[in-house]
């Protein structure tokens, strides 16, 4: 596949690709993708004000418009994500690959930070990423953290886990906390109990991956943490990427790396 962005967003969009957007276009920005009504939009950006480290907010389109005209201007958001998923009264009925059949003039459209963009800057520190060696969607779990309500919504943190070597954890810790907009340093590190996690080889979302005698779990703010709140606030109608199906955007992941 062409690691051009524009060129894999085609691909998406004409359905050549349909998984995971792990591993895809290294060194970009990927996000997270939360699709609303505008009569939630203000609830919705306050929720992700208050809750900086799972809802980093990298933009936010014009209300009616498909297009991230900031960070992908070439985008579609209708087409560009490898599958979405449809809530209704905070239940979810259905998972699609396109979504201009339900698009609306009054959508809002909310671009969230996402891990797999600080993938390259691991990889290129010789911290290997399990997901992708074993070609596997991220393992992501509901934890007993609770997200600071806004508005209608609320609910619990949602994390990604990477399994590393204590020292690989240290030095990840030290990369990611450069990135702030795309979660950041990790929330935890270690016995996945303490936040709630009952068993980590059945994650809430995503795939299992093999964690290796003298691993440790290190675990991230989740983008999606929205869906959990969508799902706790009974919303009527929200669009969200499915959990791993980014969009992929313009932007060099350099751009989000503070000093």
């Amino acid at each position: 596949m062409s690691n051009t962005t524009s060129e894999i967003r085609k691909k998406i969009r004409t359905g050549e690709w349909q998984k995971p957007t792990t591993g895809l276009a290294p060194g970009y920005t990927q996000t997270n993708v939360v699709i609303l009504p505008t009569k939630y939009a203000y609830d919705f950006l306050l929720f992700c004000v208050r809750n900086p480290k799972t809802c980093p907010l990298i933009e936010v389109t014009d209300e009616g418009s498909p297009v991230p005209k900031k960070t992908a201007p070439n985008a579609d958001i209708r087409t560009d994500i490898p599958k979405y998923r449809i809530f209704k009264q905070g239940e979810l009925v259905e998972e699609v690959t396109d979504i201009s059949t339900y698009w609306q003039d009054d959508f809002v459209s909310f671009l969230i930070g996402c891990s797999f963009t600080f993938e390259k800057p691991l990889l290129d520190n010789g911290i290997p990423i399990r997901y992708i060696q074993e070609n596997k969607n991220v393992s992501m779990y509901q934890t007993n953290i609770s997200s600071e309500p806004a508005g209608i919504f609320q609910g619990p943190m949602v994390v990604s886990m990477r399994p590393m070597k204590p020292d690989e954890a240290i030095r990840a810790t030290q990369i990611t906390s450069r990135f702030p907009s795309v979660h950041g340093a990790p929330i935890h590190i270690g016995d996945p109990a303490a936040i709630g996690i009952k068993d980590i080889n059945q994650p809430d979302y995503g795939d299992p991956v093999t964690i290796y005698d003298g691993e440790v779990p290190v675990f991230w703010g989740c983008g999606v943490t929205p869906q959990a709140a969508v799902m706790a606030s009974k919303t009527d109608f929200v669009i969200t990427h499915a959990p791993g199906h980014m969009l992929i955007t313009d932007v060099k992941e350099e751009a989000h790396a503070v000093i």
